[in-house]
């Protein structure tokens, strides 16, 4: 049997998000005793939940229009299938401390250590965990990130995506804007809000799959992200 980890949030009522991103709201719309037409029901079971919430909520990926103004219409619905669908690894960078940012040079040191490599076509996850750590914490939004150097680099090795566990793949104000400025111009895409990456270290490669919702025209999707060890 496959072994299957889950490396996604829960979504939940008020849970974080990003800066002004829009907040989540999660309340009952239907029970099945008002199905039911039991009047003053002693306890009411939800059958149906209302969810507010943006596209970039939770553990979600980018779109390529999410990048820049200059990618309009490679929304989240054009996006081929096959980017959700990859080989994946996973790099342990948990040493590194609030707002630290990761280098490219520290990720072929990381490789080396680990005796991995990264393909074309692969799913990079970097483990720093922030989300055990810092998880709804004030500290929660000053995880590490990488550089544009580094999102540069990854470019280059053709990668489909990377991953991590903070709310921004580079540091706001010091890499961010330029992280997500190189993904649109070189064509591969983020994760964001993952949690279980140190479950995938020291295990080699893996199954790595986040379908996203078909929303047409979106900038993004939250994701059921998952790695299956065959």
């Amino acid at each position: 049997m496959p072994e299957i980890i889950d490396l996604s949030q829960d979504i939940f009522d008020g849970m974080p998000v990003y800066k002004s991103l829009p907040q989540v709201k999660m309340s009952v719309h239907n029970t099945h005793e008002e199905w039911d037409g039991i009047e003053n029901p002693t306890t009411k079971t939800p059958a149906v939940y209302k969810l507010e919430m943006g596209e970039h909520t939770g553990t979600h990926v980018d779109a390529l229009n999410h990048m820049a103004a200059k990618h309009e219409g490679k929304s989240i619905d054009t996006m081929p299938l096959s980017m959700f669908y990859t080989e994946g690894i996973c790099l342990n960078f948990s040493h590194k401390n609030l707002q630290e940012l990761i280098t490219s040079e520290e990720i072929r040191e990381q490789l080396d250590k680990e005796k991995l490599s990264i393909k074309e076509g692969d799913t990079v996850l970097l483990c720093t965990n922030h989300y055990a750590k810092h998880f709804n914490t004030e500290n929660w939004g000053k995880g590490p990130g990488i550089t544009a150097e580094c999102a540069t680099w990854l470019g280059e090795q053709k990668i489909a995506a990377f991953g991590v566990e903070t709310m921004s793949p580079g540091i706001p104000k010091v890499s961010n804007k330029k992280v997500h400025h190189i993904c649109g111009e070189m064509g591969f895409t983020h994760y964001e809000n993952m949690i279980n990456l140190d479950k995938l270290l020291g295990k080699g490669r893996f199954r790595f799959i986040a379908l996203p919702l078909k929303i047409r025209g979106g900038t993004g999707s939250p994701v059921r992200a998952v790695a299956i060890f065959e």
